[in-house]
């Protein structure tokens, strides 16, 4: 449809539907969610791309003197909200990019990097489907509105009613996300009490982000409409399972998927295995991006069903990455490192470029690792040359910094405003006295 009737639909249906605002919505480099919100008689310039905001007030922008910035929407990502506020006035939203003031595309622009990456994988013959599993948290509010710790059921994996108190709340949500134009496949309590999960069907990259960022949105949405909060927090409570985003992807051409080949080894195509590789190769430097806060290595430790060890697998969800028994159309890969907390738009973008990569140079992944790496002795691993993800985040940014893959598929802009802004979050942590540290020392010394 071109741009001129897919304007005018939306202005139909705006009117049609008594919608008062439109909120134009974008993300900063760390993933947070902005937006300019524009009352009805704008509706018109929004959609042309007119809406200026300040830059400079956006972390990682630009500075003071060069504020000026301009929404640019995707009208294929309109969406009215299916709740109503202030009793009645209906709000929409719509999905921009940034571009500075002479049109061209803002280095900063999370969204803009991801279509970068997915045109070069088009250059290439391939595109990126892919399937995020994100985890969250409902916890109880304090009578001030603050939220606590406080986990709101008992459940565990796949319980039901009455030990699983978040089912109508889910159900909340997945009401809410299929009038959003969402396909949801499936809704459950997830192991840990009080943690959720609400699957959506795979799709284009870029589709797929922008899945991710509205998902966030309504789930918290949601909960503070019951009066709980909802978290994306990797690991909120200490001794239990953390929250992951498990992200399945693959690369097809012409409908057909190139990761599947009835005569190769697992019926993986050397496409496949060549991509594992490279997510592999650059697993350190990507945890940066796809775990990129302090406590998201709270999460990768051994015994909670995330990966610490950097192999692949078939069979068992101990490596970085697990094949599923699925193959034919459905065959993937499924990584296990990326947590909810992430930048959906830049974790995407590196995840594809790695495997780009391993493609490209050809690299070799080795054979899948079938047994439990977690029983697995130390001389076990080496023999096996299974190496392990970053310890923290520190780590991380070490490898993100000296990759020369994350600083080409972020660019400068990114990739430098990114560092600092993390190096600041580990200086700030490594300076702060934890109660953990004054229960330890603070009698013993």
């Amino acid at each position: 449809m071109a741009k001129a009737d897919r304007r005018a639909r939306i202005l139909e249906r705006v009117e049609r539907e008594k919608v008062k605002f439109m909120r134009l919505q974008f993300t900063d480099i760390l993933g947070a969610t902005k937006n300019v919100e524009v009352p009805d008689r704008q509706f018109g310039d929004a959609l042309d791309g007119a809406i200026m905001f300040d830059g400079s007030s956006i972390e990682g922008f630009v500075r003071i003197e060069e504020s000026d910035m301009y929404l640019k929407p995707d009208l294929d990502t309109f969406e009215v909200f299916p709740w109503t506020y202030a009793g009645s006035e209906r709000v929409a939203r719509i999905i921009c990019d940034i571009a500075n003031p002479d049109g061209t595309p803002f280095a900063g622009c999370p969204r803009s990097t991801l279509k970068r990456a997915i045109a070069l994988a088009g250059e290439k013959g391939f595109a990126m489907r892919a399937g995020p599993e994100a985890e969250f948290f409902l916890f109880h509010r304090r009578a001030d509105g603050e939220p606590t710790t406080e986990t709101h059921d008992a459940g565990g994996y796949f319980d039901l009613t009455p030990v699983d108190l978040g089912e109508d709340v889910r159900r909340e949500i997945v009401l809410a996300l299929e009038k959003m134009g969402f396909h949801v496949e499936a809704a459950h309590h997830e192991v840990a009490p009080g943690q959720h999960e609400i699957d959506f069907r795979y799709d284009a990259a870029l589709v797929t982000a922008d899945n991710v960022s509205t998902f966030r949105f309504v789930v918290k949405n949601a909960a503070s409409r019951n009066g709980l909060h909802a978290t994306f927090m990797p690991k909120p409570i200490f001794g239990i399972n953390g929250s992951g985003m498990h992200t399945h992807q693959a690369l097809f051409a012409g409908g057909k998927n190139l990761f599947f080949d009835q005569k190769g080894d697992w019926h993986l195509s050397r496409i496949c295995l060549h991509y594992i590789g490279g997510v592999l190769r650059h697993a350190k430097a990507c945890c940066a991006i796809t775990n990129p806060l302090v406590n998201s290595y709270k999460r990768l430790v051994p015994g909670f069903e995330a990966p610490t060890a950097i192999a692949w697998s078939e069979h068992n969800r101990s490596p970085l990455v697990r094949v599923p028994a699925a193959r034919g159309v459905n065959t993937r890969i499924e990584l296990r490192t990326p947590d909810p907390s992430c930048n959906p738009y830049l974790a995407l973008a590196v995840m594809l470029r790695a495997g780009l990569d391993g493609i490209d140079k050809q690299i070799d992944p080795g054979p899948p690792v079938n047994k439990n790496i977690y029983t697995m002795s130390r001389r076990e691993r080496r023999h096996l040359r299974i190496d392990e993800l970053p310890a923290n985040l520190n780590e991380a940014l070490d490898e993100f910094e000296k990759s020369e893959l994350m600083r080409e598929t972020l660019g400068d802009h990114i990739f430098g405003h990114y560092l600092a802004a993390k190096r600041a979050e580990w200086d700030s942590f490594s300076r702060h006295v934890s109660p953990w540290e004054i229960d330890r020392y603070l009698n013993a010394y």
